[in-house]
């Protein structure tokens, strides 16, 4: 199977499964307004919303999925005990700092002797 039929393939059941999960919480939803747990606004508005993460139009959930994948990584990271990026970014300023100043010691000791 080439690539592109599989591609083909996987946007396809993509797009299946975002309309079957739009139809069936519709279904539910009416279930809900008829048996008065939910009122119709709210069963619009839950359809809708469900539907925008679907299609990936929901910028602030991702951000905010992000977010909390970042403090995930970050708390893995220091329970492993590695170094963060910014960490170890620091630490070379500081390397940097003390070899030069290890140089300016050197020469100055040569200079004097």
């Amino acid at each position: 199977m080439d690539q592109g039929n599989l591609l083909q393939m996987l946007l396809l059941r993509g797009l299946g499964t975002t309309s079957l999960v739009g139809d069936r919480l519709r279904l539910v939803s009416q279930d809900w307004v008829r048996s008065g747990r939910l009122d119709p606004g709210q069963a619009s508005a839950l359809v809708e919303d469900v539907l925008k993460a679907l299609r990936g139009e929901t910028p602030e959930l991702e951000q905010q999925a992000e977010r909390q994948l970042e403090r995930n990584r970050d708390q893995l990271l220091e329970d492993l005990g590695l170094a963060r990026q910014r960490e170890l970014d620091e630490l070379r300023g500081r390397i940097d700092r003390l070899e030069q100043a290890l140089r300016q010691r050197q020469i100055s000791s040569d200079s004097s002797d």
